[in-house]
């Protein structure tokens, strides 16, 4: 794939994760309009409302699919062909979007494209340093995933306590985890793309949007806690 010759090799290799880096973002934008849509599309159906949040059962049913998507997108990324891991990426995208239909209908239109612009801003700030920083940002990442897991288990305790000074902490712990985890998923991504080779380009291209989706949206989501404003 790359000449001998170590300069042309080298623009080569930085060429290629250029156009590996400018897939996935391709592919998260895009993403990002398939949940928007989606979840404008469910918000302003009645009959689909009431079939996906009438009864408790439906809802853990879709976060459940959405939970099955995503294993399935990383753990079988290596068996699944290019076409298929970018076809689950956008179903998940789509189930992702019925999900978050209810902010439509619980947040003001002007906080939610305000707290949009908001994560838009800092998500790209993070992204570009962790694509350009040459300090390794995997000791940080590290600590960042074992923060993410205590997270989630303050998360599940929130739900029988019903504290709110404890889901203020929350909110504020998992915006810094995923400012944090946008720069680490940036530069991992980047590295994976420097030791791969052409054939798995594409398949790279879409574990990496996955990565890099799922940190927007949380952010989004734990900015929106702050920014966002009910509707009365």
């Amino acid at each position: 794939m790359y000449t001998n010759n170590f300069e042309s090799s080298e623009i080569s290799l930085g060429t290629y994760v250029s156009q590996v880096m400018r897939r996935v973002y391709v592919k998260m934008f895009l993403a990002l309009i398939v949940t928007a849509v989606t979840a404008w599309f469910v918000s302003s159906s009645p009959a689909l409302l009431t079939i996906l949040f009438s009864n408790t059962w439906s809802v853990f049913a879709l976060m459940g699919v959405e939970v099955l998507l995503v294993i399935a997108i990383s753990g079988a990324i290596n068996r699944l062909s290019s076409s298929m891991a970018t076809l689950l990426f956008y179903l998940f995208a789509i189930v992702n979007g019925a999900s978050l239909s209810v902010i439509l209908l619980a947040y003001t239109a002007q906080s939610i494209y305000f707290t949009f612009a908001m994560t838009a801003g800092v998500f790209g700030a993070m992204s570009i340093y962790g694509y350009f920083t040459q300090n390794d940002l995997s000791r940080m990442g590290s600590f960042l995933m074992m923060a993410l897991f205590g997270l989630i288990i303050a998360i599940v305790v929130n739900i029988f306590l019903g504290s709110s000074q404890l889901e203020w902490i929350i909110s504020i712990v998992g915006i810094a985890i995923f400012i944090g985890l946008t720069a680490w998923d940036t530069q991992k991504i980047k590295q994976m793309a420097a030791m791969s080779d052409g054939n798995s380009a594409e398949k790279l291209a879409t574990i990496g949007a996955l990565s890099l989706y799922l940190d927007f949206i949380n952010l989004f989501l734990y900015l929106l806690r702050f920014l966002g404003n009910s509707r009365d």
